[in-house]
Parts: C-alpha cells; structure tokens; sequence
C-alpha cells in the first residue's frame, strides 16, 4: 500500500490561495515547505492525484510529487505536496504568461474555464519561449526531449491518458529564477480518471451490453481546457488536444508514445491496487484500470473522438 502521511493541522502556516478546496502549507519535520490538500466531499481527489502522480513518473516526465495524508484528530483523508518553487524563484502561471504574449488575453476576469482565448498555438507560443524544467525535474527527461514544448506534449499525453480535464490557465506554469523562465513540473491531477463517479455507475459501465455505456465509450466524453480556435464554443476533447500538440512535434509524439507503451497492464494494475481500500473499492480499481487500458490503448492506436 501507498503510505499515508499523517498531518498535524496545528502547525498550518498559511492558506493556498489558489483553488477552491482547503488546503495550507505547513513546514514538515524535514524542514521541507509542504502543502496539504483535503479531500472532504468524498470524490476521489486524492487517490487520482496520487495515481496520475506515480503515472507521471512511469512516463519519465517532471512531476511535482505527491504523497497520501491524513490530518491528525480530524482524520481528514487528503494529499500532500513539496513546493516545486526553489528558493529565490517565483511561480508564474499559465495565464499570466498568456497575458505577456497578448495583453488582450482574460487573465484577471476570475475564470479557468471556458476561456477560449486557451488556445493549442497561444499555450504552444507562450511555452515554447521557455526553458526546459530545472535541473531537480530535468533529469527524468527521456532522450530526445530537448525543449519544453516536447515537454508539455508529455504532460498533454498524460492528461489524455489519465482523462485529465483541468489542464486550465492555472494548472501549468514556469519557474522564475529572476533571469530565466523555466517550465514548471506537472501538478494537480486531482480532476483526473472520472474520480468523481458512483460505483453504482461505475458497475453499470463495466457489466452493461450497452456499447454506447460502456468505459470504452464514456472515455471518449472527456474534454480538455484547450480549444483549437479562440472562436470553438467548446473546448477540445482531451484526445484531441494530444493529437494538436503531437502535431507540432513528431519526434517528440513518437518518444512519449513509446514511454506509454512500454508501461505494462500489470504494472499500473499493481499501481492502483496500493490505494489503500478505505480510499478505492474494489470496482473503483477495476473501473478505473480498465479507463487507463482504454485511453492507452487509444493512444497507441491514433484514435480520434
């Protein structure tokens, strides 16, 4: 099983302001600065966030890390994080490095979502101008993967792998050092592998004759925070998007697909099967491996919506 971190609440120093779930950082007893993430309403967050985390790592691409946890006395299941933000740097977000490449693009307005200026060549153009993560992340890179563009195709891979849904202007951003612009690691994952679904759903998807109600065909509804055009009125599916940001590399679509399919059936079966059972039951397991295996072999196979 995957631990769990037990948490003392007390020593929470300071709200996260980003989001929408409660979270603080504290300072841990390895004086590292550490988030934690609760998971009250029961949907699941924590387990995807730990699963797409561990995915990530399968993959070879720089992640931020996350581990199980528990909050002492409350008992509040949730995650937590390292802060990714080396000292002396700054964390820039997505939207606002969408802001410095188009002074027009709705940065400050308070969404994440529906933003249709979120385009496939805006996030292209604004990543492409920085560096490749630093030196902590870089070195899980595979050959080949030279820019961080190729870099951020992964994390797209991974997002429709895992059926990530909440790549928005938030969730991906760069590190400032003060003179350069680094791509930050993948994080926050928690929207991922339709955690938010009842089992009661979920066997029905797994046992029905309904091809249209099958898992096979449910993770082709999932969509993306990226649209193709800033005039699309809705955004693309989360295969879709892969397949626009693969276009833009060959090579490094070709790199990322071969770390995807040398990831085995058993080896992401063992993965959710550390879960511990209070978090996933058992059709939750098989639900959800049987999304991975559907998604990956979509991958594999080029397929479209």
């Amino acid at each position: 099983m995957f631990p769990t971190v037990s948490v003392d609440p007390a020593k929470a120093e300071s709200p996260e302001q980003l989001g929408t779930k409660r979270k603080y950082w504290f300072t841990d007893e390895q004086n590292r600065r550490v988030l934690f993430k609760a998971e009250q309403r029961g949907t699941g967050e924590d387990w995807a966030e730990k699963l797409a985390c561990e995915l990530a790592g399968r993959l070879g691409l720089p992640h931020v890390h996350y581990d199980l946890a528990e909050e002492r006395d409350t008992g509040t299941p949730g995650v937590i994080c390292e802060s990714c933000v080396l000292s002396g740097w700054s964390l820039v977000m997505g939207n606002e490095l969408l802001l410095a490449r188009d002074p027009a693009y709705p940065a400050d307005d308070g969404r994440k979502y529906k933003v249709r200026e979120h385009t496939v060549e805006a996030v292209a153009e604004a990543v492409g101008k920085l560096q490749l993560p630093p030196k902590p992340w870089r070195a899980v890179l595979p050959a080949g993967i030279t820019s961080a563009l190729e870099v951020f195709i992964g994390y797209v891979l991974l997002d429709a792998w895992v059926a990530n849904q909440d790549r928005h202007h938030q969730n991906w951003a760069a590190l400032f050092d003060g003179s350069n612009r680094y791509l930050c690691p993948t994080f926050d994952h928690g929207a991922s592998l339709a955690r938010n679904l009842s089992d009661t759903e979920r066997h029905e998807r797994l046992t029905t004759r309904d091809a249209n109600r099958q898992v096979a065909a449910f993770v082709r509804k999932a969509r993306s925070a990226f649209y193709g055009t800033a005039t699309d009125t809705r955004p693309l599916g989360t295969f879709e998007a892969w397949q626009a940001f693969a276009a833009l590399s060959r090579s490094a679509e070709t790199t990322w697909l071969e770390r995807l399919q040398a990831i085995s059936e058993d080896d992401v079966a063992a993965l959710v099967a550390r879960v511990p059972d209070g978090r996933m039951s058992s059709v939750c397991r098989d639900f959800t491996s049987k999304l991975l295996y559907e998604n990956k072999n979509r991958l594999l196979a080029g397929e479209g919506t």
